[in-house]
């Protein structure tokens, strides 16, 4: 079993900076990519950005310049700083691990639960 647990959503003022903080746990032999993805309502979910094992990274066009997504391999963690926050950034975001798991030569992805940011203008 693996868990994926999100940390740091909130409220914050439009203009203003917001780290969000995702771990997996559990039975784990290695993860590939990590990624977040958000969710506003009556939207698709969409990707947010992504980060490799070897520290490779991606964005959605909407973010760039303005998040940053980092990982600390030893500790099964990946991290998002938004800064300069929007409005439009308001939704759930929903981190996910690209897992390998003891017992199987398969990657599985695993996703947290989710946790509300809200930007107010």
């Amino acid at each position: 079993q693996v868990q994926v647990m999100e940390s740091g959503g909130g409220l914050v003022q439009a203009g203003g900076p917001l780290r969000l903080s995702c771990a997996a746990s559990g039975s784990i032999v290695s993860i590939n990519a990590m990624g977040w993805h958000r969710q506003a309502p009556g939207k698709q979910r969409e990707l947010v950005a992504v980060i490799t094992s070897g520290g490779s990274t991606n964005y959605a066009d909407s973010v760039k310049g303005r998040f940053t997504i980092s990982r600390d391999n030893a500790k099964n963690t990946v991290y998002l700083q938004m800064n300069s926050l929007k409005p439009e950034d308001t939704a759930v975001y929903y981190c996910n691990a690209d897992v390998r798991v003891y017992g199987s030569n398969s990657v599985y992805r695993y996703w947290g639960q989710g946790t509300q940011v809200t930007v107010s203008s």
